[in-house]
């Protein structure tokens, strides 16, 4: 049996509830892990309220690490006692044990710890589709990117400036702008406090930005566009203010034929070997030091509701994690 976190209805926080469930044993490829400690996504709560419907009642939580416990037939890249980690459906990471698919689960490197390889799997390989695999990044490019100062958003700092890319920042107070700066942005706008659109033309001599990289949805996606320069690509993951509204795509061309996507993590790590590869390179990323995870809230599963108030009241920086035992 292991303890998880379902939801019976989608709504609030208060929705989370703490079971005991059997784990069972994995069948043909599949494994069975128990996780040391579970990482925290937006995801989750567009799954919790209904934004991404799931068949309930379900567990949530989309990223964990821990250590293999058996594996199933015709698993060969894992085997019992392995070190792991993972960002991959269907949810249910908020557990102490699962068994779950094994293609997207990877093989962990000693050198990284498991609330670090909880806080960094869906983080950092949704930052590797978005420079590596989206549209061609190159040295000397400039990115905006939104929520600088969140989980993602530093990891982006780190890995833009690991490769030579201009990376302007929006945050929502001056502390968060100081840690996008600290991490590896070259300039961040407190979105309070100034017009993030203005603040870009003056940053970009009224040229903008090759590339916009927003999480935000809603309230900046408008103001977004009107930062790209001609023939720009505007890259949409994420609604944590909303779902954008219904565009219409020809204002793409009178704004200057610009590109628009909306990508998932899951799309690009379907692929068992593009996820190990992916993984791989951002595992590089980190035990070289180009890129630190930063973990700076913990909670303990039973406290699964209070986490989502706390990420939703947008009062979290870096990674969240949620320890077990």
């Amino acid at each position: 049996m292991a303890q998880t976190a379902i939801i019976e209805a989608f709504g609030g926080p208060e929705q989370f509830k703490l079971v005991d469930r059997p784990v069972g044993e994995p069948g043909p490829g599949e494994v069975r892990i128990s996780h040391r400690s579970c990482g925290l996504n937006f995801i989750d709560v567009y799954q919790r309220t209904g934004l991404y419907p799931l068949n309930l009642p379900h567990a949530l939580g989309m990223e964990a690490a821990g250590v293999i416990e058996a594996v199933g037939e015709g698993v060969t890249h894992l085997k019992e006692g392995d070190r792991a980690a993972y960002a991959a459906a269907p949810p249910g990471a908020y557990c102490e044990a699962r068994v779950m698919p094994a293609a997207q689960v990877c093989p962990l490197p000693e050198g990284v710890d498991f609330e670090t390889g909880a806080a960094m799997m869906l983080k950092g390989l949704t930052v590797n589709y978005l420079f590596h695999r989206t549209t061609p990044l190159k040295r000397g490019d400039t990115v905006l990117f939104h929520a600088a100062a969140g989980g993602v958003g530093l990891i982006a700092c780190q890995w833009a400036r690991d490769e030579g890319i201009t990376l302007i920042g929006t945050a929502g107070t001056d502390e968060k702008c100081q840690l996008a700066l600290d991490n590896g942005a070259t300039h961040c706008i407190n979105y309070r406090t100034a017009d993030f659109k203005a603040e870009v033309a003056k940053l970009t001599d009224g040229k903008g930005v090759d590339v916009v990289m927003d999480s935000v949805g809603k309230d900046t996606f408008e103001g977004s566009l009107d930062c790209l320069k001609p023939l720009g690509m505007m890259i949409s993951f994420g609604n944590a203010s909303g779902p954008v509204p219904p565009v219409n795509i020809g204002i793409l061309g009178g704004k200057g034929s610009l590109k628009l996507t909306r990508p998932t993590l899951f799309t690009h790590i379907a692929d068992h070997a593009a996820c190990q590869q992916m993984a791989a390179e951002l595992f590089a990323k980190v035990t070289s030091g180009a890129v630190k995870i930063h973990i700076d809230q913990r909670f303990a599963l039973a406290d699964v509701a209070e986490a989502h108030r706390t990420l939703e009241a947008r009062k979290t920086t870096g990674s969240t994690v949620l320890t077990l035992g």
